[in-house]
């Protein structure tokens, strides 16, 4: 049974915090699926993930081709995982069920901690997981270095 990991982003935009997180994800051994809810937001996603780390490189696709099976890291606005993924990173308010957070190893819900609305999708996603039995931990950027602010 996983978790969810709710990252709260207000220090570094999205862009910044999850290419450090894939890599994390990557260095576990786990496929991951980056779930978003706009096609054109995960085009401009992989433009910068191609951009990579300068030392390294950061191995991704965007799901419709026909090597989705093979994608170490997979960006989608669906629900399924062709790649296998273990680890679901949602971004922009990307639904997430509490049957995915109990199948997979980890949940990460990355949220824009300066936009109000994104806030609030994320709290009451935190409600509906956490309500529905699943293991969260929420985590704050906001002094300066990422702090586990609570766990449920």
């Amino acid at each position: 049974m996983g978790a969810a990991y709710f990252y709260h982003l207000t220090r570094q935009p999205l862009e910044a915090t999850l290419p450090m997180l894939l890599e994390k994800s990557l260095g576990a051994g786990w496929r991951v699926a980056v779930r978003g809810q706009d096609a054109a937001r995960l085009a401009a996603l992989d433009e910068r993930l191609w951009l990579g780390p300068e030392d390294g490189f950061l191995p991704h696709g965007i799901a419709g081709g026909a090597q989705d099976a093979d994608q170490p890291v997979l960006l989608t606005t669906g629900t399924e995982r062709p790649n296998g993924a273990v680890c679901l990173m949602a971004i922009d308010g990307a639904e997430v069920s509490a049957a995915e957070v109990q199948a997979l190893e980890r949940v990460c819900i990355l949220f824009d901690g300066n936009d109000d609305a994104a806030v609030q999708v994320a709290r009451g996603q935190w409600k509906a997981l956490t309500g529905a039995g699943c293991a969260a931990q929420y985590w704050s950027e906001a002094a300066g270095r990422w702090e586990k602010k609570a766990e449920a």
